[in-house]
């Protein structure tokens, strides 16, 4: 998905008015969960992948 972070895999899951956003890191397994509204499906993905790359820096 990005380049500095290799290969991303993003799934969501839409419940109601809100959508869930996991992004997992292929190389290492880890994974990062954002919940947010359905109608801002980009800016929950965004938050996901932040999530994900605050924790593979400090792991």
């Amino acid at each position: 998905m990005t380049a500095d972070l290799g290969e991303v895999i993003v799934e969501s899951v839409r419940n109601g008015l809100y959508l869930k956003v996991t992004a997992v890191h292929v190389a290492t397994g880890t994974e990062a969960t954002a919940v947010g509204p359905a109608a801002e499906p980009k800016a929950v993905e965004r938050l996901a992948v932040a999530k994900l790359r605050r924790l593979i820096a400090t792991s």
